[in-house]
């Protein structure tokens, strides 16, 4: 059995509150996982279940003022 993976999000710019949308890299199906403020940094969260089999995530965040932060990355 695997161990959920989990991602922590450090630090963002941007106008807080940011809502946190996570996808595996080869869809686009983004899926919504949470709104956190500037004061919840540094946040982890599990990735859920429906996604836990992929290895390359797309985390993209939207900010208050509607800018979209995107970020690719591999879990090892």
């Amino acid at each position: 059995m695997n161990m959920p993976t989990s991602i922590t999000i450090s630090n963002v710019t941007g106008s807080s509150p940011y809502d946190i949308y996570l996808s595996p890299v080869d869809t686009s199906n983004l899926y919504y996982m949470t709104q956190i403020e500037s004061m919840d940094l540094p946040y982890t969260f599990i990735v859920p279940k429906l996604l836990q089999d992929y290895i390359e995530y797309c985390l993209q965040i939207e900010d208050a003022d509607g800018c979209i932060i995107t970020n690719f990355f591999t879990i090892t």
